[in-house]
């Protein structure tokens, strides 16, 4: 990445990076990368994985990670069907960025975490 001392920001590279945070954006989508990072999985075991994603945005989130070519879906002709999930070696690629990310969330996202929470207001429950 070009270093620009003026703090102008390429464009071109600002639509890259948006294009790239795209793909992998979404509530559940690193989640599910960081679970394929170690093993391929099944559909059950993603979903077990992460108890708070409901099924519909389990399948919702595969499909888009599966239509921009970060994850292939593989069907078995078994009974009953066997559907495993794997990262594309082009998403492999993104491997030192997690690792980086999770370094980053030791290092400095408790921290952060807290802060965020001091500045959260209190809401009212609603009944």
């Amino acid at each position: 990445m070009e270093n620009v001392t003026n703090g102008e920001v390429p464009s071109e590279s600002h639509d890259e990076l948006r294009h790239a945070l795209m793909l992998i954006a979404g509530k559940w989508k690193l989640e599910i990368l960081w679970l394929l990072h170690h093993r391929i999985h099944r559909f059950g075991e993603l979903k077990r994985s992460i108890p708070r994603m409901s099924q519909h945005m389990l399948t919702h989130q595969l499909r888009e990670l599966e239509e921009d070519g970060l994850i292939t879906r593989t069907v078995y002709a078994e009974v009953p069907p066997r559907v495993e999930y794997a990262m594309t070696d082009a998403t492999k690629a993104l491997e030192p960025t997690i690792a980086s990310l999770l370094r980053w969330w030791r290092e400095h996202g408790k921290e952060a975490s807290k802060d965020k929470k001091k500045r959260q207001p209190n809401r009212p429950r609603q009944s």
